[in-house]
């Protein structure tokens, strides 16, 4: 029989030292056993180097920011819901993921599925909320505050020890060992994602990630950990190994089920050298490692898209503990002349 074909928007395409998510998503997509795909991405910038990708992504159109507002993205939306037909939009930056919530009905009647967190799951769990989400839920989360004056971090050395973390509102986390690097980062984070700025208490230990899949009704579909091998200088996995732990799984199958939460997500958790798992943040999307877990049994990437579809879902049950994936970068050689076309008709 003849597999369904599906038209998939996709974005997240800078897959950089700092990677967006798109390309693993894609990849997932193309490996999908339920359907066939077209993919069509969604870029930002005309330097993204999926664009530019063609053995994975059919056409690429470029998008406005989502600093724009939602009535200029539904307005080119609908111009590419004319020329490609989508059935369905994968979002993939958490910056870009309230405008896209916004327009999910709108959206919902032009032909185009998506599979999202609620706009109250997505604000609960965001990191100036967590701490109060972990009282809510009884999940061990460090002490957090936000700020938004360099001079309120002077008031809180009675809470805050160093080393502490400061954390940007959409992205970018460091430690900082003094109150001169907390000041340094905190301008710094301010300058590019805004206020407030986060505050977290330090939690010495291993860093683990959860990325997992649930239906919006309280059941996860998908559940894969893994322990981070190594690490950038700008905290992100560069590479990782599943990992068999059912404390970390009875944890995530606990957000589920409390939160009801829809849609796919990242845990990034802390093990602490008494053994706590403390939850750091709580990422709203699927996460930049999500191939790891196709590569393992778990297609989450397939799977969202079939619950964004209305079609059943039968969760997975097991994965393969001991898959490592390495991250690697290679140069590709692009014809100037694609560069002039997407930066100048935003299509390519």
């Amino acid at each position: 029989m003849k597999k369904q074909r599906i038209n998939i928007g996709v974005t997240g395409l800078n897959a950089i030292d700092s990677p967006g998510p798109g390309i693993a998503v894609i990849r997932g997509l193309r490996e999908a056993k339920s359907f066939d795909v077209r993919i069509i991405g969604f870029a930002y910038e005309s330097m993204e180097p999926g664009i530019y990708m063609h053995d994975l992504i059919d056409k690429t159109y470029q998008i406005p920011y989502p600093s724009a507002g939602t009535d200029v993205l539904l307005a080119r939306l609908a111009y590419i819901q004319e020329q490609e037909k989508l059935d369905v939009i994968i979002p993939n930056f958490d910056a870009e993921l309230y405008s896209f919530m916004k327009l999910e009905d709108k959206l919902r009647q032009m032909g185009i599925h998506m599979f999202l967190p609620t706009i109250s799951q997505f604000e609960e769990r965001h990191k100036v909320n967590l701490s109060d989400f972990g009282e809510k839920y009884e999940i061990d989360v460090p002490l957090g505050k936000a700020i938004y004056d360099s001079s309120e971090i002077f008031g809180l050395q009675k809470e805050f020890d160093f080393p502490l973390m400061v954390k940007g509102k959409w992205y970018d986390a460091y430690i900082a060992y003094n109150m001169e690097q907390a000041r340094t980062y905190f301008n710094k984070i301010s300058a590019k994602w805004g206020l407030p700025v986060v505050l977290q208490r330090f939690v010495h230990g291993t860093e683990y990630n959860v990325t997992g899949l649930g239906d919006g009704n309280g059941n996860t579909i998908a559940a894969v950990p893994m322990r981070k091998q190594f690490i950038t200088d700008k905290g992100k996995a560069w590479a990782g190994i599943s990992i068999d732990d059912k404390k970390l799984l009875a944890i995530t199958e606990k957000f589920v089920s409390a939160t009801k939460w829809r849609g796919a997500f990242e845990l990034e958790m802390m093990k602490s050298n008494d053994n706590t798992y403390y939850l750091m943040e709580i990422n709203p999307r699927i996460p930049a490692w999500v191939y790891l877990a196709v590569g393992v049994g778990q297609n989450i990437p397939e799977a969202l898209t079939n619950l964004a579809l209305g079609n059943d879902v039968e969760p997975f049950r097991t994965y393969e503990v001991g898959k490592l994936f390495i991250r690697y970068s290679y140069d590709m050689i692009v014809d100037r002349s694609e560069f002039e076309k997407i930066s100048i008709n935003g299509e390519l």
